[in-house]
C-alpha cells in the first residue's frame, strides 16, 4: 500500500473538516486505508495539518457516523469493515474530489497532461506512464519541495499505524 496523504486547502470554499472527511472516506472506500488500520489521533492529525483539534474531531465524528471508522478507548481510531454490498458512488462527492485534486496539482505546477497521467497511473498502478517521471520546467523544483513536505506527513501518518 502506498502512503495515504490528507491535504487541506485553507483557501478552498470547502470547510477543512469536509476536506478531511472526504479524503479519508475516499482512502477507506478505495482500500488505500485497510480495515483495522489505525488513524492518527485527533491531536496529531490537527498538528500535522495545522488545524484546530475540533476541526479534525468533527471529520472523525462524521466518518464514525457513516460507519467508516470506529473509535475505542485504548484502541484508538481504526478503519471499520466496509459493507459487503457495493454501493453507488456519489457524483457530487466525486466531482468535489476531482476539483480538490486538480487544484492541488495545479498548485504544484502540473499541467493538464501531467494531471491526466497521474490519474491514469492511480487508476492502474501497475503501468507507469513515461511522462509521469519527467519534470516540466520550473514546476520541477516546486514539485520536489512539495513532495518532500508530503513525504514528511506520510511518514508521520505511517508511524501512527
Amino acid at each position: 500500500m502506498s502512503d495515504p496523504t490528507v491535504r487541506v486547502d485553507t483557501n478552498s470554499q470547502v470547510p477543512p473538516y469536509e476536506q478531511i472527511r472526504t479524503q479519508l472516506a475516499a482512502l477507506i472506500c478505495t482500500g488505500r486505508l485497510a480495515e483495522g488500520e489505525r488513524l492518527p489521533t485527533v491531536r496529531q492529525l490537527a498538528v500535522d495539518l495545522g488545524l484546530a483539534p475540533g476541526t479534525v474531531a468533527r471529520a472523525y465524528r462524521e466518518l464514525e457516523a457513516a460507519e467508516l471508522i470506529r473509535t475505542r478507548r485504548g484502541a484508538g481510531t481504526r478503519v471499520a469493515a466496509l459493507p459487503s454490498e457495493p454501493h453507488a458512488h456519489d457524483a457530487d462527492q466525486l466531482a468535489t474530489l476531482a476539483r480538490h485534486f486538480t487544484s492541488a496539482a495545479r498548485a504544484l505546477g502540473a499541467g493538464t497532461e501531467d494531471i491526466l497521467t497521474a490519474v491514469r497511473d492511480a487508476l492502474d498502478p501497475g503501468t507507469r506512464s513515461s511522462s509521469a517521471t519527467t519534470d516540466s520546467g520550473a514546476g520541477g523544483a516546486k514539485t520536489a519541495k512539495a513532495s518532500a513536505q508530503v513525504t514528511g506527513v506520510r511518514n508521520r501518518l505511517k508511524r501512527q499505524t
